[in-house]
């Protein structure tokens, strides 16, 4: 499911003008997860990892278990469980995540699949979303083109 060398750009229809940060939530949001894990730890995470930790059933498993929000405490075979189980029906990819839709981030996968976030107006972003060795892909939009 991952991509690897590629580079996923905002939608079309993004109104950011800049790479902002999701409003702060008593519940976090799906946004409000990634962008955390993303800005928190460039390059660390996979698609896998962010899709996984910013799940409903993930987020409603840790209100209820109270345990933290990160997944480097979960056991690694609990972990490698939960990967099976969520991804064993098909997920949206990272190109429908609100990040690129909506808040103004690129996301630049290396060739580990590790993900770093780009903010629309940066220089990170102008040199990424223009560079021939990456594959390019736009996110995709929020409302049908008409």
């Amino acid at each position: 499911m991952g991509y690897r060398d590629t580079f996923i750009s905002v939608a079309e229809d993004c109104r950011a003008p800049t790479g902002e940060a999701p409003p702060a939530r008593a519940k976090p949001t799906v946004a409000g997860v990634q962008h955390a894990m993303l800005t928190a730890r460039p390059g660390h995470y996979t698609q896998e990892e962010v899709l996984l930790a910013s799940s409903p059933e993930v987020r409603a498993r840790e209100a209820v278990d109270g345990r933290p929000a990160g997944l480097e405490q979960l056991p690694a075979e609990e972990l490698q469980q939960l990967l099976e189980d969520h991804f064993a029906s098909p997920r949206a990819c990272l190109r429908a995540s609100p990040l690129p839709k909506t808040y103004g981030w690129g996301l630049h996968f290396d060739e580990a699949g590790r993900i770093t976030a780009h903010a629309v107006d940066s220089p990170g972003y102008a040199r990424l979303s223009t560079d021939p060795s990456l594959t390019q892909l736009k996110a995709m939009r929020s409302r049908r083109a008409g």
